[in-house]
């Protein structure tokens, strides 16, 4: 059985649902009551813990996660400056990262051993407006902070090298990694086994490719490849990104054209050829895959529902199910029980 999450941001609530790993039936479990719009969701590599922003109370709360009922239990909560749009850790787990849009901040906050988040963060660095995600790579010792282009935002990718001893991050050589205009790089994805890097461009409304030196911790771009289907004239823009475990298949929704673009990933270059795009829930702003890379869970932002599909070998999602969550689900996180 797998636990999925889906923070009800509008009803202040984080729904949790059962999910059969052979169905993908999704079947809701409870709810952990959060006051304050409720987010962005990161859970420790270990799944013993999960860490939710409140983003109208500007609190980070922690809680233990039962992995076999899949409960959480808060343990502390903290004040935050500005209000995070995007939580991760580290591949350590030891360090809770944030990116804030309107605060122009990327944060590092220490997990204590007890699973609770320090304060105040050991690095609380101010980036730009736009900052929308924050990760590692595997070494874990460079990171990268995308901000999307338009209404004073930068456009461009943030450069870093981390320090796992001391949560700091410090600037890497090129610093930036600059976007050609109406781009706005928004989240990214590893691939599993490759040096390459996705990202989707939120208003470019594509996915980038990037060869990534282990060396250096730098990026360099070597393919860009549309979200749409030809001939949309549409308002639409791109939200998050996820690639299935094997690294076969990778999906990016689309918020406008309400539809998730599919994509195969070549096995020597990593290259993408476009599969077309499936229907979805209104905005679909949220997704996230089983561990196994057999379902895609999608949340409509201005549905409140929930859409499974289930992934064809080719890669083609097939839908297999829909369920009602609540207002606003911001965030779908999904992981194995026990």
């Amino acid at each position: 059985m797998y636990h999925v999450y889906v923070t009800v941001s509008g009803e202040g609530r984080i729904a949790r649902f059962s999910m059969d790993p052979e169905t993908g039936v999704l079947r809701f479990k409870g709810n952990t009551f959060a006051s304050g719009r409720p987010a962005p969701l990161a859970i420790t590599p270990d799944r013993k813990f999960a860490y939710v922003a409140r983003r109208d109370d500007l609190k980070l709360t922690s809680y233990a996660l039962d992995s076999m009922s899949g409960n959480l239990t808060e343990i502390n909560t903290v004040p935050l400056e500005y209000d995070p749009c995007y939580l991760g850790t580290d591949r350590t787990g030891k360090w809770l990262f944030s990116a804030c849009y309107l605060g122009h901040k990327a944060g590092v906050h220490k997990i204590e051993a007890d699973g609770s988040v320090a304060y105040p963060p050991v690095e609380w660095l101010t980036t730009d407006r736009g900052a929308h995600c924050f990760r590692t790579d595997r070494s874990n010792k460079f990171a990268f902070v995308p901000h999307i282009d338009g209404h004073g935002a930068p456009n461009t990718i943030y450069q870093y090298k981390f320090n796992a001893k001391t949560g700091r991050i410090t600037p890497n050589d090129p610093a930036l990694v600059k976007q050609p205009k109406n781009t706005g790089p928004r989240h990214f994805t590893f691939h599993p086994t490759k040096d390459i890097l996705y990202f989707s461009n939120e208003q470019g409304c594509s996915v980038s490719a990037y060869n990534f030196d282990k060396k250096k911790g730098t990026l360099s771009r070597f393919q860009t490849i549309t979200t749409l289907p030809k001939g949309w004239k549409g308002d639409n823009s791109c939200a998050q990104i996820h690639m299935t475990p094997d690294g076969k298949f990778l999906y990016a929704p689309n918020r406008g054209h309400d539809s998730i673009a599919q994509f195969a990933v070549d096995a020597k270059s990593g290259r993408l050829k476009a599969l077309g795009q499936v229907a979805a829930e209104a905005r679909p702003r949220t997704f996230n895959i089983d561990p196994a890379g057999r379902f895609l869970v999608s949340a409509g932002l201005n549905s409140g529902r929930l859409r499974t599909y289930r992934i064809g070998e080719d890669g083609r999602l097939e839908q297999s199910g829909s369920t009602s969550v609540g207002k606003d689900p911001m965030w779908v996180s999904i992981i194995p029980a026990g």
